[in-house]
């Protein structure tokens, strides 16, 4: 059947993969980011029995991602649910898996995890021109400013226009 397909091909993918893990032969879970990375997350994926003719159920209910906000879980979620729409009648644990993995800064840019960081950018804002010593800070600044511009053509949803990966889905 195609499950099985799925599954063997699956398997054979991820074989050796410590992120990957089989709940079932209709249920995975995937590890997005290394392990004690304060951003990591998991997802899971199950097959219903009409999948892929209808949408697998993707779930972060795992005790791993306690830490994340559900507001966040919530974002992923959507934005896993419109791939799938996008791959109706496909294999797709894969696909979303890599999408995921893709897409992880984005999917977790409002984690507050690093604090730091944004205490000394408040700080860093709030100064007037300091010449010389301080110019190396700024540049980091224009980079964070510039990912910041990147994040609001976004259609600040944060979904990217349809098509801005398609170049990745080939190599």
């Amino acid at each position: 059947s195609a499950l099985q397909m799925e599954l063997e091909a699956l398997r054979s993918i991820y074989e050796g993969d410590a992120c990957f893990r089989e709940l079932s032969p209709v249920s995975f879970q995937y590890r997005i980011g290394e392990n004690g990375d304060p951003k990591a997350f998991l997802i899971e994926v199950s097959w219903p029995e009409t999948y892929p003719q209808t949408a697998p159920v993707i779930s972060m209910d795992a005790f791993f991602n306690n830490t994340i906000s559900s507001a966040i879980k919530q974002s992923i979620l959507d934005k896993l649910m419109v791939e799938v729409e996008a791959n109706l009648g496909t294999a797709m644990t894969y696909t979303l898996f890599e999408y995921a993995k893709d897409n992880k800064e984005l999917f977790m840019e409002n984690q507050p995890v690093n604090t730091v960081t944004s205490v000394s950018n408040s700080i860093a804002i709030g100064t007037p021109d300091v010449p010389a010593s301080k110019k190396k800070d700024k540049k980091e600044q224009l980079s964070k400013t510039q990912k910041r511009k990147l994040a609001d053509k976004t259609d600040n949803k944060g979904e990217l226009p349809r098509g801005w990966n398609w170049v990745d889905v080939i190599k």
